[in-house]
């Protein structure tokens, strides 16, 4: 029995293939929307993510001096205790990380830390003829930051080892650099705000695609750093991490925190909005794809519905002939799940297709030449999965509708 189901069913679809292929067709749009909508929102925040994490590192460790004091001395036992208490304002050392290398080897030793670095920021002037603009220097290790922001592949003049090379060395963000209309070989003048100046050479340009660090921010070695400032080989303004997964910052940050006396950050406490908005479009790729999705359902419903309306004879002669309620259910389920394979695989190999064009229309940010596209394999298999449970719902309607005709009554009428 189940064998003649089944050639029914390819009769009933065979027999009008102008409406197989719409059916078809609806459940490919709605398949191969649903990819390249998840493919590109994965993709946009992949590459916002990336473009963040160019400048941002996973953990940060500082001095944060608005933190609140420690309680040095326990409550006294009696009335008549005198305590003695220093004000840590009245602490000669109070900006900075002093003992950098010691912080440095604590988040090493965490296996899920794959890299660290220290770097010295401060405030400055930079000055080219008449232009004087206020920005942020920044003392690298040259070694260890690319590690961390991949700071090579944003280089789009010059070359990041030049810090190293000579003590005068300066990379300009190229905002910052249009900015002081300066170029690579040019001269600038930093003044710090202790009063010191120095004359530093442009070897190079960066753009991280943050604008607001690109017009503002410049690179030299940090030991320069340190000697322009005058502080300890093993002094820095932060120590930065990063992490084998992003998400997992915060977890490790609270593992490593106790071991470090200074304020050790992940990157969700100060910049919450990122992650706010990754998942926002996250939502809004997947409403929009299981809309898509719905309305092709809708559409295969509709094409059902009518064969039914269309077959009420044959059905009719079929229940008179033997056949019941579940031989019917069967016959019409089995069109919308060959509707659905068919459609499901076409528009899997379609939204690959699409994605794969749209990944290579020029786009021209940061580091990034086209459009940013993911390709994940779960993507593909849920999008099956839900065309075929829209197709099933949409089949399994009629279906039951047709299950429950009297053959008698049609026959009669």
């Amino acid at each position: 029995m189940n064998r003649t189901n089944n050639k029914i069913s390819w009769v009933h679809l065979t027999s009008k293939l102008r409406q197989l292929f719409v059916a078809v067709l609806s459940v490919v749009f709605g398949i191969s929307m649903y990819i390249f909508m998840n493919s590109f929102m994965n993709g946009v925040n992949n590459a916002q993510t990336d473009i963040t994490f160019t400048s941002m590192a996973h953990i940060k460790v500082y001095n944060d001096l608005n933190g609140e004091s420690p309680i040095l001395l326990p409550p006294p036992l009696s009335s008549d205790t005198i305590q003695f208490v220093s004000n840590a304002r009245e602490i000669s050392y109070t900006e900075g990380i002093r003992n950098a290398d010691e912080i440095k080897n604590i988040l090493l030793s965490n296996k899920n830390i794959v890299a660290v670095t220290e770097q010295v920021n401060q405030n400055v002037f930079f000055r080219n003829g008449v232009a004087k603009l206020n920005g942020t220097l920044s003392g690298i290790d040259v070694t260890n930051e690319p590690r961390l922001f991949g700071t090579n592949d944003y280089m789009v003049e010059g070359d990041l080892t030049e810090l190293d090379k000579r003590p005068d060395a300066i990379v300009l963000g190229s905002g910052l650099a249009v900015r002081l209309s300066a170029y690579t070989g040019d001269n600038i003048t930093l003044t710090t705000s202790d009063g010191v100046t120095k004359i530093f050479r442009i070897t190079g340009i960066i753009e991280t695609g943050t604008g607001s660090i690109d017009k503002s921010r410049a690179m030299i070695s940090i030991q320069s750093a340190r000697q322009l400032l005058s502080k300890n080989k093993s002094y820095a303004t932060e120590v930065l991490a990063n992490v084998r997964d992003y998400n997992d910052a915060r977890k490790i940050a609270d593992e490593v925190k106790g071991d470090i006396k200074y304020k050790t950050e992940p990157w969700q406490e100060g910049n919450a909005q990122l992650e706010s908005a990754n998942t926002l479009r996250d939502i809004i790729a997947v409403a929009v794809s299981l809309t898509i999705l719905i309305v092709a359902g809708f559409g295969i419903y509709n094409i059902m519905n009518m064969t039914v309306n269309e077959k009420m004879k044959e059905i009719a002669i079929l229940k008179a002939m033997g056949f019941d309620g579940k031989d019917i259910i069967q016959i019409f389920l089995t069109q919308s799940i060959i509707i659905g394979l068919i459609g499901g695989f076409t528009g899997l190999i379609t939204g690959f297709i699409i994605s794969a064009i749209v990944d290579r229309i020029p786009f021209h940010i940061a580091s990034f030449t086209t459009l940013p596209i993911s390709y994940i394999p779960l993507d593909y298999v849920m999008a099956l999965v839900f065309g075929l449970i829209i197709t099933f719902i949409a089949g399994y309607l009629p279906a039951k509708k047709a299950s429950e005709v009297d053959p008698v009554a049609i026959l009669r009428g």
